[in-house]
């Protein structure tokens, strides 16, 4: 459904992004936002799901600017280099890169941020630094920004067995964003929206969450096209 395109940065070099158009009239835009495992097969599929919602969504490859087409596999040795490579790129140059790849799709309408444990981080910071609308998947990074205040709606998206994001983190986002949707889903933990990889994943957690983020983007971003 998608293709690979070439997307202009703030650093004046190009980087690659995955996209796929909306089907039917566009409801807007959604700049989907990695985890620490580049812009692989899942993410592919998390763009190819919104177009067929009705949202064009575009996944920037953060990771081209040190090194080109990463995929990374759900093991110790992908986790090991995703976050070298986080590290590597860093949450600044990628809210940059968001910003970016929303402008490659403005003509769809109002643009929104969608983003996953790191990505979901980054989703964060698009709301509080580019005043998009943005939904927050175990963004376990959320708890260096509570101090920033967010322009745009926000929903987070939590697993209460999550060890990354303790009770106490989930607790002081409501304090830092009362006007934020928050969900937490009893039965899940981390990445329990990642479909591709089972041992994480948790269907009824997903599909909740899934429910929740399109009616949220729907008030948000499809009253403005």
């Amino acid at each position: 459904m998608g293709r690979t395109i070439q997307i202009n940065t703030s650093r004046m070099q190009c980087i690659g992004a995955y996209m796929a158009t909306a089907q039917g009239a566009a409801k807007g835009g959604i700049v989907v936002v990695q985890e620490i495992f580049g812009v692989n097969a899942w993410v592919r599929s998390v763009v190819d799901r919104f177009a067929a919602a009705g949202y064009t969504a575009i996944a920037p490859a953060f990771f081209d600017h040190v090194e080109r087409d990463v995929e990374l596999a759900y093991d110790a040795a992908g986790t090991e280099r995703g976050r070298e490579l986080v590290g590597e790129v860093g949450l600044d140059l990628a809210v940059e890169d968001v910003a970016s790849a929303a402008e490659s799709i403005a003509s769809a309408g109002r643009i929104g941020c969608v983003g996953f444990c790191w990505g979901g981080t980054v989703a964060l910071l698009a709301a509080t630094r580019l005043g998009m609308p943005a939904v927050s998947y175990y963004g376990s990074r959320n708890v260096g920004y509570f101090a920033e205040a967010a322009h745009a709606p926000l929903m987070f998206h939590f697993g209460a067995r999550d060890r990354s994001i303790p009770p106490a983190a989930i607790e002081r986002h409501r304090q830092a964003w009362p006007q934020a949707q928050i969900h937490v889903y009893e039965d899940a933990g981390h990445a329990f929206d990642r479909d591709a990889e089972p041992h994480d994943y948790r269907a009824a957690s997903s599909r909740t969450s899934r429910e929740r983020t399109l009616d949220f983007l729907a008030r948000h971003l499809g009253s403005a096209t």
